[in-house]
């Protein structure tokens, strides 16, 4: 079963300006995600917009589809997946020295049955798959800062 809540967050020595703006691109996705190889919105970044993903692990490829759920410029942005049913988010907050950004994903509600039944069957399981990507969290964020503190 998945956890509710997956969760990183780092502290940028940058402002909330610059760093939404590396994060509200959705085109930069592949260069923070170890996982991700491309992000398409197909439109506008507001609620409702979807987005074309495409996903690498090892030899393993996949594509995937998300619509945005929320945008609050330099504040929060979120993104169901349509397949397993999860909601990403990255949250900014102004600090002394910067920028808190905190990047969730939510499954309060469990995930679809199939994408247990492929991260059991293909990814080592759920919670080898979860702490990945509990890492993978870790590595966008620190690849995030490192862009933003250029």
């Amino acid at each position: 079963m998945a956890a509710p809540l997956l969760q990183a967050d780092i502290e940028i020595n940058a402002p909330v300006d610059k760093v939404w703006g590396l994060i509200s691109d959705l085109s930069n996705m592949p260069k923070w995600s170890p996982q991700c190889r491309r992000m398409k919105l197909l439109g506008p970044l507001q609620p409702g917009t979807r987005t074309i993903n495409f996903n690498r692990r090892g030899l393993l490829f996949w594509p995937t589809t998300c619509r945005i759920t929320e945008v609050v410029p330099q504040k929060k942005l979120a993104f169901r997946v349509n397949e397993n049913g999860t909601v990403w988010s990255y949250e900014l907050e102004p600090t002394e020295s910067g920028t808190r950004v905190v990047e969730t994903r939510h499954a309060e509600n469990g995930v679809k049955p199939i994408s247990t039944l492929l991260v059991n069957a293909a990814m080592g399981g759920v919670p080898s798959f979860e702490r990945e990507l509990v890492e993978g969290m870790n590595e966008s964020l620190a690849r995030i800062k490192a862009a933003a503190e250029r």
